[in-house]
């Protein structure tokens, strides 16, 4: 896959996380980024609210509390 860079402006916080992150978790974390924004653009019709509903709805099923996450980005900082 051939990736370019883009900037965005993302809170305060997501900047620490990613800034903080290694290597690795940057990859992961650009990836996720990507992954979302291709789901965005898959359905033009669909709000960015249902689409946002609808990420979260699937990591939730998927047993992702948000404590996990919340842990995950903790553990990126460290």
């Amino acid at each position: 896959m051939a990736t370019e860079p883009i900037t965005l402006n993302v809170d305060s916080e997501a900047a620490r996380v990613f800034n903080a992150a290694s290597p690795d978790e940057r990859r992961k974390l650009e990836a996720l980024v990507s992954l979302q924004l291709l789901e965005v653009a898959s359905k033009p019709n669909e709000s960015l609210r249902e689409v946002m509903r609808r990420i979260s709805e699937r990591a939730q099923e998927r047993g992702l509390t948000e404590e996990q996450l919340r842990e995950m980005l903790d553990d990126a900082n460290s």
